[in-house]
């Protein structure tokens, strides 16, 4: 089975995104963002929700279209309308057992792409083989948190940790 890397942005406060989905206090570039594409570029599967999926439409991406090219992708939803054919498969009944086959037959690591709540259920599911926090020196006080409404505890264990010159700290967690 291959892991399942949540690999994001988070405020010093746990917000992945400030109101109304607002990433503008996070890098856009330099060497943070160039380690982190270099480290999605190694993943072969992407899931995402719904709401992520669909953010990347304020970002140009049209519906139906893969925001990762080089990966497989899945968005689960039960909701989700696109055209056909579509460049993305949809997950309509999301469940645990779903997540696992599809790390199971997937190529290479599977990157879990944002999303609050989708991260949230995952972690509450037990689904989350690793966690990659850039940490970003911000505080942005109010938006999605980086597990949305997920109250299960859940301990995990440090594996490394580094620092960048613009005040982000990494962290690599594995469950």
């Amino acid at each position: 089975m291959q892991p399942i890397i949540y690999d994001v942005a988070v405020s010093l406060d746990g917000f992945i995104s400030g109101t109304s989905g607002d990433i503008s206090k996070f890098a856009h570039d330099g060497r943070v963002v160039d380690d982190y594409l270099k480290r999605l570029g190694t993943c072969k599967t992407a899931i995402i929700g719904r709401k992520t999926y669909e953010f990347g439409y304020g970002f140009g991406l049209e519906p139906g279209r893969n925001p990762y090219p080089h990966m497989q992708t899945t968005v689960f939803s039960d909701t989700l309308k696109v055209p056909e054919p579509a460049e993305i498969q949809i997950c309509r009944r999301p469940t645990p057992d779903a997540v696992r086959d599809l790390a199971r037959t997937a190529d290479g690591p599977v990157y879990l792409c944002g999303g609050g709540d989708f991260a949230g259920w995952m972690l509450e599911q037990g689904l989350i083989t690793r966690l990659i926090l850039k940490r970003a020196p911000c505080v942005l006080g109010t938006g999605t948190p980086l597990f949305g409404a997920c109250a299960r505890p859940v301990s995990m264990s440090r594996i490394r940790t580094g620092t960048y010159e613009n005040g982000y700290l990494l962290e690599e967690f594995e469950a």
